[in-house]
């Protein structure tokens, strides 16, 4: 039996013993911003505070560190799901750069990378019930993903062309895994089925309720570089796509009200064609498909903001264009928005819309053209999607950095929760899940 099973259980035990008792809840009467006049709130009203045990990581020159669940790098609520249940999802499990492992261990463990303190980690869902007014929260169900016989997968590097390397605690290396999830983006359908986006192929990823794998989506020409994978590949997005950033593949994934359209965006542009491109570029691609036929009908471009104007995150150093990235998105109408933009300490939501903007489909997806090295889109004959401020954590107090997810749970109202990288640095990571109104 998988260490996961053991520490779900002990999660659950904990939070029943703590008392958090779910709430009784209400239906959701929408699931889009309300329009109304009143203004978004300055500072946290409502707010719970989260710390899941995981493990202590033992490294070989004795240094231990103490690990807690990260289950914020993205959130959803479901159709006709009570107002206070959420799901929440973790990302690919602990890890430590290997630039960084000096700093963080105190020992120089490996050259370029990744270290997995707990390898065996499965990426999972937490279905929890949220009761604001005695800041508690209850873990409902725990689904952790799984191949097509069943077995849980792990959250180690897929062997990809462009990939990292994986290292243990001891520095020595561990095999990829073509089964490999980073699991950023969430959204669940009406069938209780979910579509998750995954950073390492890029990939979408459709999962059942019961978190069984159905199929993975993936850039053309990917698939055989996962040859061996346990639960089936499909390419369906344009090559083009495999030129993400490591680490900034897809991060957020929505679905329209009607659940005719999925839409995934790139964290940020795209390296090609090359690395130049990536770092001074601002504009990102947005993806639509046909939900039945997995079909992309649709490509256009997100302008991402100039960093000198998240102002929390300027406050020590001048922040670089390639600091600023998407983290989350859900639809609240067909081909409209609400995007996370952030860089750490400052997080904006913006309303976007795909209407009026330019369908770029199979226009910009070749080897010898680079959306990413345009300027002046206008000239190039594009209009991208129209985006409009809705809340940005610098006018306000109080909200943690990094939030990731992002979920609707009524008329206006949003729950949004940091990912506190499993805790790795320390106790000011702590997951916090915080409410937000909106207008």
């Amino acid at each position: 039996m998988r260490k996961m099973v053991v520490w779900c259980a002990l999660l659950a035990s904990v939070l029943l013993v703590a008392g958090c008792a779910p709430k009784t809840a209400s239906k959701a009467k929408t699931s889009g911003p309300a329009q109304a006049e009143a203004k978004p709130e300055a500072s946290v009203k409502d707010e719970i505070k989260v710390e899941l045990p995981l493990e202590t990581a033992v490294f070989s020159n004795g240094k231990t560190m103490p690990l807690t669940i990260g289950i914020g790098s993205a959130a959803a609520h479901g159709p006709g799901d009570p107002d206070n249940v959420v799901y929440f999802l973790t990302d690919r499990g602990p890890n430590i750069d290997c630039e960084e492992d000096t700093e963080l261990i105190g020992m120089d463990l490996c050259p370029k990378g990744k270290i997995f303190p707990t390898p065996q980690f499965t990426p999972s869902l937490f279905k929890i019930a949220l009761d604001f007014a005695s800041g508690k929260a209850n873990v409902l169900e725990t689904i952790p993903l799984k191949d097509s016989a069943n077995k849980p997968i792990t959250g180690l590097p897929n062997p990809l062309q462009d990939t990292e390397l994986a290292f243990s605690t001891a520095g020595k290396p561990i095999a990829l895994d073509p089964n490999g999830l980073d699991s950023e983006g969430l959204v669940k359908m009406a069938d209780g089925s979910f579509w998750i986006a995954d950073e390492y192929a890029p990939s979408l990823v459709h999962v059942a309720p019961d978190g069984r794998i159905l199929e993975r989506l993936v850039p053309q020409g990917v698939a055989k570089q996962l040859k061996g994978s346990t639960y089936p590949i499909v390419e369906a997005f344009p090559a083009i796509v495999a030129k993400r950033k490591l680490n900034r593949g897809f991060e957020s994934v929505a679905a329209s009200p009607d659940g005719k359209y999925l839409y995934t965006m790139l964290q940020s542009p795209l390296a090609h064609p090359n690395q130049d491109a990536y770092k001074k570029s601002r504009n990102v691609r947005i993806f639509k498909l046909d939900s039945k036929t997995k079909h992309v009908i649709g490509e256009y471009v997100y302008t991402l903001d100039d960093p000198s104007t998240f102002k929390k995150d300027n406050e020590k150093k001048a922040r670089k264009q390639d600091d600023v990235r998407i983290s989350e998105m859900v639809a609240y109408d067909n081909d409209k928005l609400i995007v996370l933009e952030r860089i750490s300490k400052t997080t904006k939501l913006y309303a976007i819309s795909l209407q009026g903007a330019t369908n770029i489909q199979g226009k910009w997806d070749s080897e010898t053209t680079s959306l990413e090295l345009v300027d002046d889109l206008a000239k190039a004959g594009i209009t991208p999607v129209s985006k409009k401020i809705v809340w940005n954590t610098d006018e306000r107090s109080g909200y943690p950095s990094k939030i990731e997810g992002v979920a609707v749970v009524g008329p206006g109202k949003l729950v949004v929760v940091n990912d506190n990288d499993f805790g790795i640095e320390g106790d000011t990571t702590k997951t916090r899940l915080v409410t937000v109104s909106l207008p």
